[in-house]
């Protein structure tokens, strides 16, 4: 079946603002089976940077059964500047055996149920007093229930006004399932 077994394209978002700096909950009710699955979903105008942030991770979700799909979705989120050679191999360098990062970033994952999401699939993101520090730029936020602080993607902002992926740091590395630790 799907990436987590439970494909579709439905999609929420729950607003919190605490002490100035907003955090968000979006919720995919099913996840996209093709490039037009993708497109028709809610959040793919991009026109704010948690949007493109929650849409980074489920990308990178697909990687490891459907490369082409999470490259082409992430071609998107780039906008105006199309994933390199480079960026390609630093993707693929990043998923050697660690498919399981970018599923830590949902809610209800933990190492102990091998990050395995909760249907509804949630992913909660926040800004901090660092997130709009450079002009045309915002750093969202993202707990990895595999790490012990928050890892951020950043996004641009470009002239038609929507926010493109221009960095992530949400692919390092994190604490393993149990099922694949000797330790554990």
């Amino acid at each position: 079946m799907g990436i987590f077994d439970n494909i579709g394209e439905n999609v929420n978002q729950n607003v919190q603002s605490t002490n100035q700096n907003k955090s968000v909950t979006i919720t995919f009710e099913r996840l996209p089976e093709n490039m037009n699955e993708f497109m028709s979903l809610p959040y793919v105008d991009l026109s704010d940077p948690f949007k493109t942030a929650a849409l980074t991770i489920m990308a990178f979700c697909y990687y490891p059964s459907d490369r082409n799909f999470a490259l082409d979705m992430l071609s998107y989120l780039r906008g105006p500047r199309p994933l390199s050679e480079y960026d390609k191999q630093f993707i693929r360098d990043r998923f050697m055996d660690k498919d399981y990062v970018p599923r830590s970033y949902f809610n209800g994952t933990s190492p102990a149920n091998d990050y395995k999401p909760s249907v509804p699939y949630s992913i909660t993101l926040f800004e901090n007093p660092y997130s709009y520090t450079d002009q045309g730029y915002a750093k969202i936020y993202v707990n990895s229930s595999g790490a012990d602080s928050p890892r951020y993607i950043q996004m641009r902002l470009a002239k038609d006004g929507k926010w493109y992926l221009w960095e992530q740091f949400i692919l390092s590395d994190i604490r393993q399932p149990e099922s694949s630790n000797p330790w554990a």
